[in-house]
This record gives C-alpha cells, structure tokens and sequence, in this order.
C-alpha cells in the first residue's frame, strides 16, 4: 500500500498582504513536499481551489517546482477540478510535469467540494454533471492517444488533432476523486478509472459498501482488475504523543471546518465530537505513530485500499509541527504499517 500526503495549502485569508502570506506558504510548502521525500512516502498531492484561504489554484506549477527538489516521491493533484477547466490543458501541464518529473506525474480529476471555480471560468451550475462526464471523456481520450476526435454538447469539438508533449508514462496515471455520490463510483468503476474517496466526516466503515460498488461496476463492465487501485484521503496528524497530536490539531481542523461549516449551514464542531473523531473507529487519523499505523492497518483491512493520504497540513497549523509529522510519517509510521501488513501475509 502507497502513503502519502495531500494538502490545500492554506493561507490565512485576512492576511493584510496576501502576496506575502501566498509566498511564505509555498515555501513551506516545497519544504514539507522535499522531506516526504526524503523520508520515503510514496505519493504528495495537491488539492486545486480557489478561494482565498488556500494558495493552490495552480496544483501543476507547485508540483513541477517540487519536481525539481525531489527524486522519488509520485506528484499528483488531489483534486484537478476538471468541471471548470479545459482537458487538453489539464493533460499538457500534467504530461509536462511528467517529463519534468521523470515519469511521477498523476492526475486526480473531480467535480471538487467547493463552486467557485464554475463562475470564475464562465462555467453554468446547471451544466454541474455533464461537465465533469464530458470533460472526463475527452481527458481520457486526449491520455489515449496521441491524435484525438471527439465531440460534445458543452465544448467545441477536436477533429483528429494532436496534442503535445506526450508524458513519459504511458498511459499516464489518472484518478477519479469523489467524495462518496454511488453514481459517481459506479462510474469510475465501470471506466476501470482507480479512485480515491474522500472520507472527512462520519464512521469510516460506512464506506466501505462504496468499495463494492466499485469492483462490482468495474466486473459487470469487463474491467481488467490489475487496473484497478483505490485510496482513502484523509484528515489526521501525527505527534510524539496521542495527547500532543490532538492537542496541536484540534484548534486548526477546528478553525477550519467551523468556517466552512457557516458557509454550508453546518453546526458548530467542538472538542467533544474532535474526541469521537479520533477514536478507532472515527474519521481523524490521529496520535502517535503506533496508533495511526494500526488504525491504518484496521481501515485497509475494511476497504482493500492500495493508497492511503493523509491531510496534515490544514488551517494554521505552525509549519514547524507539520515537519515533526512529516517525518514521523515516514520514518516510523510507514514502517510499522508495512511490517503489519507483511506480517498479515505471512500468516
């Protein structure tokens, strides 16, 4: 199984200079990106927005610039928010950073949890799904092959064009991330397209039937099994201590579910429903490294999930914290998960 990190990059959004506040969290940034890196994760990722607390609009020009610092660890978007954006772009700049990256380049296309983007683009809401089944279809043929034709009803069409630069992987990787619509998996499913599931509130184990639906779409539709990899993207953070890791996390996740929670007409959090959370068998991913690679170890067990991303990095969490995690991570969490899951196989 694959571990990893994905963040938004946030930014405090009433910085009096948002330049400044944009620059100093970039590079941060490319320090965590360079020392997951270094300390053997697998996967970063990096989810588009574009609100003003969050500096990863373009998730394809921070991923190249930590291309040029890392050498092994896979790059992708978690989330490319291919609705309001254009597929023959979207494949460019990823195939670029292919090439720029030496063949670590992943894209994760999806709807996105946030419209602003629609507007921005002079996209229409009520085109909101066909859209993204359209613009998937055509990133899917543009990933394909090198000459494409095709046509829709939401973008002029593209008669037998070619469209470069090619990436270095063939084909190159591409994910559907959802945040749990079972129209949605059954698609990705039955398009043999891997998926990642966002899961940031409830009890995990209430997904797992949306793993079914998925191996059951991909079956009944012919799907080659080989090609077909999930992974949970999840809230969490990891200290010395279970107490210090919730200490430290608490005030962030909580600054910043409230205030998405006021736009959405959500109830307040507090430190009782955070305590729930971080139980076994809540939705945080949280403690000291033997904690969270056991809960790791319990969820894979539940879900058959080939990839695991943690979002550690949230609101204004002090960079310095964000590094103690990072390394924890990858020195003594993956570890104790791979020794786990060996072990499993040996029995």
């Amino acid at each position: 199984m694959e571990l990893g990190l994905y963040t938004f990059a946030d930014v405090d959004p009433n910085a009096a200079d948002k330049g400044a506040e944009g620059r100093r969290r970039l590079a941060d940034l490319l320090e965590e990106i360079e020392l997951a890196d270094q300390v053997g994760l697998d996967v970063f990722g990096l989810g588009e927005h574009h609100r003003p607390d969050y500096a990863a609009s373009a998730p394809a020009v921070i991923l190249a610039a930590a291309a040029a610092r890392t050498s092994r660890i896979r790059l992708t978007s978690a989330v490319t928010v291919l609705s309001s954006d254009d597929p023959v772009r979207v494949f460019q700049q990823f195939a670029t950073l292919d090439l720029l990256s030496n063949g670590r380049a992943e894209i994760m296309a999806g709807r996105g949890s946030f419209i602003e983007s629609f507007p921005l683009f002079g996209q229409s809401l009520d085109d909101y799904d066909q859209l993204f089944s359209e613009k998937l279809g055509l990133l899917l043929a543009l990933r394909d092959s090198e000459r494409v034709t095709w046509s829709g009803a939401l973008r002029s069409p593209i008669n037998d064009r070619g469209v470069y630069p090619r990436p270095l992987q063939d084909p190159l990787p591409l994910w559907i991330t959802l945040g749990g619509t079972p129209q949605s998996v059954a698609r990705a499913g039955a398009l043999g397209v891997p998926m990642a599931l966002a899961i940031i509130g409830g009890e995990p184990a209430r997904f797992a039937p949306l793993f079914q639906l998925y191996r059951e779409a991909a079956r009944r539709s012919g799907q080659d099994p080989s090609k077909l990899k999930t992974s949970i993207n999840v809230h969490g953070f990891i200290a010395d201590t279970t107490q210090e890791a919730a200490d430290q996390f608490y005030g962030p996740q909580a600054e910043v579910m409230n205030r998405i929670g006021r736009e959405r007409g959500w109830g307040p959090t507090n430190r009782a429903h955070f305590d729930q959370a971080i139980s076994p068998t809540g939705n945080l991913f949280l403690g000291d490294p033997e904690t969270v690679a056991r809960k790791i170890v319990a969820h894979r067990k539940l879900f058959g999930n080939d990839r695991f991303l943690l979002q550690m990095a949230i609101g204004p969490m002090p960079h310095d914290r964000i590094l103690h995690g990072i390394e924890l991570y990858g020195t003594k969490v993956a570890p104790l998960v791979r020794e786990m899951l060996a072990e499993e196989r040996a029995s």
